[in-house]
């Protein structure tokens, strides 16, 4: 039972150990999100981040940091970025490919140093813009240059520094570090929104509160529902004889996640959305035709239908083009033509890699739409419910992500589990 593993978990040293490693790390970064660069008041862009959809979602990642112009306020946004860019190298660069995929765990090492490297110039970079744009917004005062070299410094540090959290956290075997940063700063923000709630409580939206949370659970139980759902493509495997032994003649499946890309499509469109406002921002102060059409542009993308049905659009779009970079059909082909295993009723080579595909493509169909529907449900429920406090709770990526951080971490606490207690029967 459930209360038995937990009793295990208390007893084990080692277990205990990672968890306490972990949970300390969680309230190093906690302290770090609330430590503002020197220099810089934070009362407007608190104001800034609570008015702005997009900006909001982007500090609800950093759990505050950014609201507060933290020493950590980018998150780990960069160094995210800096893997999506390298894996997307590896479909133009062959090098790049052949590294990430056929140099196994040394060439993986290698393209996680790349991808540590390409994280500080992203930092520095998407931090002078950061700092550009708010005193082009006139969210903050002008900054002199010493002040601005010495935040842009911190900003870079502050990335870095949570991206080696990350990896102590990974190092401990309970899940994946960045994930987990993520996931705390999601969480963290969850006292903030129930206060604000209950702050402007009003007896007559109890309908609407009732409504809304039970929207929630039944949302939620679809998401857990849909990442956990597999489609399993059965695979036999041809006997063959060695001397006076027989191997192989067994049968097992081939599991294709319904959702095989996971949250990047979301993050994919949620920057490309970004890029155009944060560009009207720069250009919305100038003079001239350039400042009208910045205004307009920026109009434009900030319109709520729009920028819905942009979303939505965009999301289906790179959760196909995501799938397409990391899932390769003809390799798993060749894959288990290479052990001796086949697809009943479909002949190795050729005719399984396009059986894969088309398998694949049905299902993605699926997984595309929950998608983009899972990423504009927090616009359309809190329209029609009035609830805004816990939009979290009924989609998003901030949703996605933490079932699949909760989902991850439980099969990783009961994979520790079962070693352990292996040694004991």
């Amino acid at each position: 039972m459930w209360y038995d593993k937990i009793l295990f978990l208390i007893k084990s040293k080692d277990l205990r150990n990672k968890f306490l490693i972990v949970i300390g790390l969680f309230v190093v970064f906690r302290i770090a999100a609330n430590i503002p660069i020197p220099g810089i008041g934070t009362e407007n862009l608190r104001r800034f981040f609570t008015d702005n959809q997009v900006f909001g979602l982007l500090n609800l990642f950093s759990g505050g940091a950014l609201s507060n112009f933290s020493i950590v306020l980018m998150g780990v946004g960069p160094y995210i970025t800096a893997t999506i860019i390298l894996q997307l190298l590896t479909m133009i660069i062959p090098a790049m490919e052949k590294m990430y995929k056929e140099e196994g765990e040394a060439g993986r090492q290698k393209f996680n140093q790349y991808g540590r490297l390409l994280t500080i110039p992203l930092a520095a970079f998407e931090g002078y813009g950061m700092l550009t744009l708010f005193q082009r917004q006139g969210i903050i005062g002008g900054l002199s240059l010493p002040t601005m070299i010495a935040s842009i410094i911190t900003i870079t540090a502050g990335a870095m520094f949570l991206m080696w959290l990350g990896e102590i956290i990974t190092e401990q075997g309970l899940g994946n570090g960045i994930s987990l940063l993520i996931f705390a700063g999601i969480v963290a923000t969850l006292p903030t929104n129930i206060f604000q709630t209950f702050a402007t409580w009003d007896p007559s939206k109890i309908p609407s509160y009732i409504i809304f949370f039970v929207l929630s659970i039944v949302i939620i139980a679809g998401v857990v529902l849909i990442t956990e759902a597999r489609r399993n493509i059965p695979v036999s495997y041809a006997k063959r004889v060695r001397g006076n032994k027989m191997f192989g003649g067994g049968s097992t499946y081939l599991p294709l996640n319904v959702n095989p890309a996971g949250v990047m499509p979301i993050i994919f469109a949620m920057s490309i959305l970004l890029f155009p406002g944060m560009i009207a921002g720069f250009l919305g102060g100038s003079s001239g035709i350039v400042g009208t059409i910045a205004t307009n542009v920026g109009l434009f993308f900030n319109n709520a239908w729009v920028h819905g049905v942009l979303y939505f659009i965009l999301v289906v779009l790179f959760t196909y083009f995501y799938t397409a970079v990391t899932f390769d059909p003809k390799a798993i082909s060749e894959n288990l033509q290479k052990m001796g295993g086949f697809i009943p009723g479909v002949r190795p080579g050729t005719s399984t890699t396009m059986f894969l595909k088309h398998i694949l493509n049905r299902v993605l169909f699926t997984g595309a739409m929950f998608l983009g529907l899972i990423a504009v449900l927090p616009s359309i429920v809190a329209g029609v419910t009035g609830v805004t406090g816990f939009t979290f709770l009924i989609g998003g990526t901030s949703l996605l992500i933490v079932v699949s951080v909760v989902l991850d971490t439980m099969r990783q606490v009961n994979s520790q589990l079962q070693m352990r207690e292996y040694d004991t029967f």
